[in-house]
């Protein structure tokens, strides 16, 4: 029997294929029942751990069970269940899950050309969880994500924090606050991007002054919306609301930004308002390190090797990640996918270790920073029990440009396997790997994403 996407019976109406409907709720219900038993813990045996935030092991063990690490050590000192699958990672390197802090995949779109602010927008409503470039995140050993709608807009929409699980609705990819909400920051951007036409910013100035009203605005809202009563509180504002939660310092600033000017530029608003703000790509980074040191605000940085691109970008740098190591400064790395492909994202730390960053500082930059920014450094970046199972097997050193992603592991269950045909493809290419993708120009072509 074949079967469409959301349960379907392929080539036959749904209304006249009753019996068929009732076999396949049987069948779901079996699966269902099978899918809630425990799961059988798993030991990863032999390989080099690199935990991220302790020492490596030279030959180590991961333990998992019930999606969740429940021991690191050597191998021989570590105990492993009786009934525990053993993955044999010898002469391999065993890394955590790589955390993504800035990404376009899935096809979504955030706001239009209406208006040049519009923080109610989420991306959460425009994602494919079929979209192609999904599965090749996880062909480059990235497990968590923040998927972000693009920069042409001051403020462009909400983004979301996924976790690249196998799943057929966008539902089963987010990660939730304790109340069940789905957990994300808020888009925002200045530079040349944002700039065009009215309704839209001509000049940088007008852009800041035109954020900056928008956040006066949240922030009488804010003070309004706790009025004791209630029947004097506002109607409720999906915009303000948005920004009002930026005030608060329960939603984080993701914030374009590239020019040194304009990177001054963000962190004279976060101080003026207060709202907590991850900077992103900040190609001129390496010429303020001590004002980016002193706010104490972390930069997730793009990794570009090759000519070409935007004219504020030109003075982009490989030391970056090196200048803000020595300054103190929270590195990640991100590949603004489709900017730089998911699958190569080990690549930009290769990048930033060659201009000088550190190996450690590197590795960091790809997990736990980048967990730390998404305020989920509880729950992944590193190897650490009580933490998801979430895990990369190495054909060897994570910054060689030999080294091939062999398997990605999410809360325990494997994600991809390169030696699986349909995985392999995705990993290398080829005819039918990404027919579904197109690129996110979000500034080309008055497609405002």
């Amino acid at each position: 029997m074949r079967t469409a996407p959301g349960g379907r019976v392929a080539g036959l109406p749904w209304a006249v294929a009753p019996a068929i409907r009732v076999l396949l709720a049987l069948l779901a219900t079996t699966a269902a029942g099978a899918d809630a038993e425990p799961r059988r813990p798993r030991a990863f045996v032999g390989g080099r751990v690199l935990p991220v935030t302790s020492a490596p092991i030279e030959a180590g063990t991961v333990v998992v069970a019930d999606g969740k690490i429940v021991a690191v050590g050597p191998t021989g000192q570590t105990p492993v269940p009786a009934d525990a699958e053993i993955v044999d990672t010898t002469g391999r390197v065993v890394i955590p899950g790589l955390v993504d802090t800035h990404s376009h995949v899935g096809g979504g779109r955030g706001g239009d050309s209406s208006a040049p602010v519009q923080p109610d927008v989420r991306i959460l409503d425009s994602i494919n969880v079929r979209d192609a470039g999904l599965r090749k995140c996880v062909a480059g050993g990235l497990t968590t994500l923040n998927i972000m709608p693009g920069s042409a807009l001051l403020v462009g929409g909400q983004t979301v924090y996924v976790k690249l699980r196998r799943a057929d609705t966008i539902e089963g990819l987010l990660y939730r606050d304790p109340a069940g909400r789905p957990l994300g920051g808020l888009k925002m951007a200045n530079g040349t991007n944002p700039q065009r036409d009215a309704p839209f910013p001509g000049t940088r100035g007008k852009a800041a002054a035109m954020v900056r009203q928008k956040f006066l605005a949240a922030a009488e809202y804010r003070r309004k919306m706790a009025e004791p009563d209630e029947t004097k509180r506002p109607a409720r504002d999906l915009e303000l609301e948005s920004l009002a939660e930026c005030l608060a310092g329960t939603r984080v600033v993701h914030h374009h930004t590239h020019r040194a000017d304009d990177i001054l530029t963000v962190l004279r608003l976060r101080e003026e308002f207060g709202f907590r703000v991850v900077l992103h790509h900040v190609s001129e980074a390496w010429k303020v390190p001590g004002e980016l040191a002193r706010a104490g605000v972390p930069c997730s940085v793009i990794v570009v090797d090759s000519p070409g691109g935007k004219i504020e970008a030109m003075d982009m740098s490989l030391a970056t990640g090196a200048v803000l190591e020595e300054a103190g400064v929270p590195c990640a790395f991100h590949t603004d996918d489709p900017i730089t492909d998911s699958r190569l994202f080990l690549r930009s730390a290769a990048l930033a270790v060659r201009a000088g960053m550190s190996r450690e500082k590197a590795l960091e930059a790809l997990t736990i920073v980048g967990a730390r920014m998404l305020d989920l450094e509880a729950r992944v970046g590193s190897l650490e029990p009580g933490k998801d199972a979430d895990l990369v097997v190495l054909s060897g050193d994570p910054f060689s440009a030999r080294t091939k992603v062999l398997s990605t592991w999410i809360e325990g269950e494997r994600v991809f396997d390169r030696d699986d045909p349909a995985d392999r493809l995705l990993a290398v290419g080829g005819y039918g790997a990404g027919r579904d993708q197109h690129a996110e120009w979000c500034c080309a072509g008055g497609d405002y994403r």
